[in-house]
């Protein structure tokens, strides 16, 4: 058991093909934070580590472990991420990307998770996105407008700092329109997602669960040091007495768009070490679930060597006669 959470046992377990040679198997961490539609958020440890290996060494120093398993983590979804983008390149066909959608309450850790997890892919690849109030051109359109604007290419890895959700989480709780405009919106971001499910996009849904007690730290961390004055919003705190609305909003969200196609997960993310950790394994998962390998060469690499062999040193053509 770490921290309340078993692993092993009726769980099972699966060993990532890509570790080099040793026994650090882990837990199935998709399907332990995967949720449904009988979610109940209340019942969901904000400081749990689902999934994180019982063994002497996580126990010793979980947070040295879990940074550490990062950077190999890191360095697979490089590649996984390389081939996603390769094929598409190769072949316009190729319509598979990934799309990473970040919800959490203030404080949460979205921007750390983004900073932490997709700062181990190379940029070239990635699009991500923060959806902050929409602009006054964005309200005159569908809420999903400007969401379908920032949809990643074929070939892409997308990450959604906010999403379409916020149209039922705080257009909900803090009433800015009426629930019977915010209410059809369950049934539109259901038949939204199965459409990008259909054309190639594998959705990887991540509510980061921190608690009450653990943003009150983080607020005035904020306040404590000047650096991180520009992240503190006054507003957080009027937030705060919103807290049980906005825990019913999300879980009724998570449990109406929660699909088979487009799963919910949950991650405790009180434990910033063992949030990033999970994210990236979620990522990992999407990718290694379509079964990416590096396209064939359309040309002939030995005689494409051998050409290159036969040029002499110093052969290279002249400039200007020199």
């Amino acid at each position: 058991m770490i921290n309340g959470v078993g692993v092993g046992g009726s769980w099972g377990w699966a060993v990532w093909g890509w570790v080099l040679g040793d026994d650090r198997d882990v837990a199935d961490v998709s399907g332990l934070l995967r949720v449904g539609s009988g979610v109940d958020l209340g019942a969901i440890d904000p400081a749990g580590t689902p999934g994180l290996p019982d063994r002497k060494g996580v126990r010793r120093d979980p947070k040295g472990w879990a940074r550490a398993e990062l950077v190999t983590l890191g360095q697979e979804l490089a590649r996984q991420q390389e081939m996603l983008f390769a094929n598409a390149k190769v072949n316009p066909a190729d319509q598979r990307r990934v799309l990473l959608v970040l919800q959490a309450m203030d404080c949460g850790g979205k921007d750390g998770t983004v900073k932490k997890v997709a700062g181990t892919m190379n940029p070239e690849g990635l699009r991500i996105t923060a959806f902050g109030p929409p602009t006054a051109e964005e309200r005159q359109h569908d809420f999903l407008w400007r969401i379908r604007r920032a949809l990643p290419l074929p070939g892409y890895l997308g990450i959604f700092n906010r999403s379409h959700y916020e149209d039922v989480l705080v257009v909900r709780v803090r009433r800015l329109a009426p629930p019977r405009v915010w209410k059809p919106r369950y049934e539109k971001i259901n038949s939204f997602e199965r459409e990008l499910v259909d054309s190639g996009f594998s959705l990887v849904k991540v509510m980061l669960h921190i608690s009450y007690e653990e943003q009150r730290r983080r607020l005035l961390e904020r306040l404590r040091d000047p650096t991180k004055y520009w992240k503190y919003n006054p507003d957080d705190v009027d937030n705060r007495a919103y807290w049980p609305a906005y825990q019913q909003a999300y879980q009724d969200a998570i449990q109406r768009c929660g699909t088979d196609h487009a799963p919910w997960h949950v991650v405790p993310a009180d434990r910033k070490w063992y949030r990033d950790w999970a994210v990236a394994h979620l990522i990992l998962d999407a990718l290694k679930r379509l079964d990416l390998s590096y396209p064939p060469a359309d040309f002939d690499p030995r005689a494409e060597t051998k050409r290159l062999e036969r040029e002499e040193t110093g052969s290279a053509p002249k400039v200007n006669g020199r």
